[in-house]
């Protein structure tokens, strides 16, 4: 009788009663029967075994390729199924027989529960509202016209099925997947480009709007008598889980003790509730997974969802979502499809959907027939969601075998075809070059844009005390781009949110959310007391892993010519620097590495709490281009009437041991190209400037100190603390080859600090002040190292003629000299 068992019969496995065996595992082993996979659990196993090793093996054969997981995913299911080894009709007898269908159709949507649970946890419904109106305009077109193509091909391909079948048809055509565009638009490097962003930004959109798709379609098929009390109640329900449910969760998390995590008990009670939640909107008329979703909706704790995604993620997604990829696969047969002229066609329909959306959305927004062309197609990714939407469709026997085949197909194809499209594409240049990177070459009639990072609260005053620090006017003004960095505790994608100053919001705030209205507040104040000062907040949500390249494509999407990073350790009570967050020392070190313009990182030691800017300013110039750049910084800030300026530059005597630059570059791993005399010539016309142009200005001081070795350079260092400096602002160091500083390197505890900066943090001062190191933008040559501020041609010039160059200079508007009076008088030396 085996030999006449028929084939797979997609279009009845609904509705045809199988008869089989209920045997769940097997007693004896294979001592009582000679087929070891008759029972249902084994035979499960192997077909998710075999499922798992499938798509593993797919996703290998496509890595080249640089295809995202959901392809690999859906070509495995294909594989498993009817139009291709399901042809083989021992593999299929054997391996999926009919009886076992129903197992793993309910294995599947179990875990289609969980995975509507995660996606909820991971969803920030509050991100919509703060989406730009272009990218809105496009997706609430790319869901209208998408869904309205969708239902007229369903029709044009209907014969005698249910006609609610439209919903389904046109909601896989809405879908544009969030998290399956990301990951391709990250590896191809253009995640940060105005194209990258728009498409994510209407993705958002498109994903909560194919979730209320995927509800409706499961009201309407699920009732015909009753469809008014079912949605009714669906809404209902929603409605409460976002005002009452999301609030009573955040309550019992507040109840609990702090700084001792989430007990097993309590997750279990989560993952409880979530099943509850499913149950009630079956009860409703939808499905389990609406209510999974609405429930991973309402927990508000950012650090809860990350112990959920923690313990659930991987075993969702690599163990329970491969045997819905199987019955999809087992769903879809390529021979009731039709001709290969109608499936290219309707293939081509497809695809044409989501461009002419954003074809339409030129006519509502200032977008050109270029970027609505690229829009579109990135706008083609689908996701697990399209997928859902149509299997929805399939099991509640609304749509037959050729429908749903013809477009799992489309799914798949217009995936597919978006990767090597972006390998084709890229991102023209900005159209303002991006010139003024360092503060050195700033004209300063021209705004100085400065991209300051906060990581936590404690970061906000010593930035804000530094910005008033740095004397912004109408003439020249300051813009600042104040970016709150958040470390990514769960697995959603990265996220760019910009605020609106003075937004009211919810009484009942989370951490962030709490913070983030602390640190607009805080620098609306700042905008409000400074003059010609304009400040932007931004909060940016990343990995820890991908922290450093998301600053420094916002310092050069911003333009910025200056970058400010909190230092990792802050002051304690009892006046030593301990690690607040050591994690960020290696961002501040690949940002430093990478950064489009200028960096200082602020060390606070106590100034932001008993000023609100700094007044007594001393740069410790050793020389170099980090130097320059420092005592360009200062030089903005000498404008007050009450601020003072001391320079103090530091000379090797000649008892100083000359150090060999090639040698103290290696030594110190610092990749920069050194020229002894042409940073010698630079340092002499940067001072002769710097005097000439403060020559008459009795808040600017100049000191010379003539000294031996580095034990009398750090001697002198700590004697400055009689001063009461409340800002140190020295450079970095590259490229310096002093003796003074060169004993130094090998004893440094944050070499990111350069020597002169680490002292100034771990040795014992009894002042308070804040410390800013800086590092100038140097633009990198051809094999991989930096060449120092300054071209060949005008090291030669200034070599040939000094006073030349100087009197040219100085008849320049762009450089921070211009704002200064000048007199042709040498300083004398101290």
């Amino acid at each position: 009788m085996a030999d006449l068992e028929p084939p797979i019969d997609t279009e009845k496995l609904n509705d045809k009663i199988l008869c089989y065996a209920q045997t769940i595992y097997r007693l004896n082993g294979v001592w009582e029967g000679p087929d070891p996979l008759t029972p249902i659990i084994p035979l499960f196993f192997v077909q998710i075994s075999l499922a798992i090793l499938i798509t593993r093996l797919v996703m290998f054969a496509l890595k080249i390729t640089r295809q995202p997981p959901f392809v690999a995913e859906i070509i495995s299911g294909i594989l498993l199924g009817p139009s291709a080894l399901g042809q083989i009709v021992k593999y299929r007898r054997q391996l999926f027989p009919n009886y076992n269908f129903h197992v793993i159709e309910t294995m599947a949507h179990v875990a289609l529960v969980f995975y509507g649970f995660l996606v909820g946890l991971q969803m920030d419904i509050k991100s919509v509202l703060r989406i730009g109106i272009k990218a809105r305009n496009v997706a609430v077109i790319g869901i209208i016209i998408p869904f309205v193509m969708g239902a007229i091909l369903f029709f044009s391909l209907y014969r005698d099925e249910d006609a609610r079948g439209f919903i389904f048809y046109g909601g896989a055509l809405t879908v544009t997947g969030f998290s399956v565009l990301a990951k391709i638009l990250d590896k191809q490097k253009i995640l940060q480009t105005d194209i990258g962003k728009m498409a994510m930004s209407s993705a958002v959109i498109n994903d909560i709007g194919a979730w209320f798709i995927l509800a409706l379609g499961y009201v309407v098929t699920g009732s015909t008598t009753n469809i008014h009390w079912a949605v009714i109640c669906t809404i209902a329900y929603a409605l409460f889980c976002v005002f009452y449910l999301r609030r009573a969760i955040g309550w019992i998390i507040r109840k609990l003790p702090e700084g001792q995590g989430y007990s097993e008990f309590f997750v279990c009670s989560i993952l409880g509730g979530m099943a509850i939640s499913g149950v009630i909107t079956d009860a409703l008329g939808t499905h389990p997974i609406i209510g999974a979703f609405l429930f991973g909706l309402s927990v508000p704790n950012q650090m809860l969802q990350a112990a959920i995604l923690d313990k659930l993620d991987d075993f969702v997604m690599g163990f329970l979502m491969p045997t819905f990829f199987v019955v999809c696969g087992l769903r879809t047969n390529f021979r009731a499809m039709g001709s290969i002229y109608e499936i290219v066609g309707y293939i081509i329909l497809f695809v044409s959907a989501k461009i002419l959306s954003t074809f339409a959305a030129t006519f509502f927004s200032d977008m050109s027939i270029k970027e609505a062309l690229a829009v579109g197609i990135l706008s083609n990714t689908k996701s697990l969601m399209a997928l859902i939407i149509i299997e929805a469709g399939q099991a509640q026997q609304i749509l037959n075998t050729q429908l749903y085949s013809l477009m799992v197909t489309g799914i798949l194809v217009m995936t597919v075809i978006v990767t090597p499209i972006t390998m084709l594409y890229h991102p023209s240049q900005e159209l303002v070059p991006h010139k003024r990177r360092t503060i050195q070459k700033a004209k300063v009639e021209e705004e100085l844009r400065v991209l300051a990072c906060i990581h936590a609260a404690h970061d906000i005053p010593s930035v804000i005390n530094l910005l008033g620090s740095s004397n912004s006017t109408s003439a020249a003004p300051i813009t600042v781009f104040a970016l709150q960095v958040v470390e990514l505790v769960g697995r959603a994608s990265s996220m760019l949110e910009v605020h609106t100053s003075g937004k009211r919001g919810s009484r009942s705030l989370g951490h962030e959310e709490a913070q983030t209205r602390q640190i607009i507040a805080a620098f609306d104040n700042y905008e409000l007391r400074s003059d010609g000062v304009m400040v932007q907040v931004l909060t940016a949500r990343c990995a820890l892993s991908t922290m450093d390249e998301d600053i420094c494509n916002i310092a050069k999407d911003k333009r910025a010519a200056f970058i400010i990073l909190p230092f990792h350790k802050q002051r304690s009570l009892a006046g030593e620097m301990e690690d607040v967050n050591p994690e960020i020392r290696a961002v501040n070190e690949s940002v430093l590495a990478n950064a489009p313009c200028s960096v200082g990182i602020l060390i606070d030691r106590g100034l932001s709490e008993t000023s609100d800017y700094a007044k007594n300013i001393v740069v410790l110039y050793f020389g170099g281009p980090d130097d320059r750049e420092a005592l360009a910084y200062a030089l903005r800030m000498v404008d007050r009437p009450d601020t003072r300026l001391t320079v103090v530059k530091f000379i090797p005597g000649e008892g100083a041991t000359d150090i060999d630059p090639m040698e103290f570059a290696e030594e110190s791993h610092v990749n920069v190209h050194i020229d002894k005399e042409s940073e010698k010539l630079l340092d002499e016309e940067f001072l002769n400037r710097f005097k000439i142009s403060t020559a008459n200005d009795k808040s600017v001081k100049y000191i010379e100190l003539l000294l031996n070795d580095v034990e009398e350079a750090v001697n002198a260092i700590k004697l400055m603390d009689q001063h009461n400096y409340d800002l140190y602002i020295v450079g970095k160091g590259r490229g310096i080859v002093s003796p003074l500083t060169a004993g130094l390197v090998d004893w440094c505890d944050c070499p990111e600090l350069g020597a002169i900066g680490d002292l100034l943090v771990t040795s014992e001062f009894d002042s308070t002040f804040s410390v800013l190191v800086m590092q100038q933008y140097v633009k990198p040559i051809g094999d991989g190292s930096v060449n120092s501020y300054g071209s060949m041609s005008e090291r030669i010039g200034l070599g040939m003629d000094m006073d030349m160059d100087m009197q040219r200079a100085d008849s320049e508007a762009g450089d921070v000299f211009s704002s200064f009076r000048r007199r042709p008088e040498h300083m004398p030396r101290v």
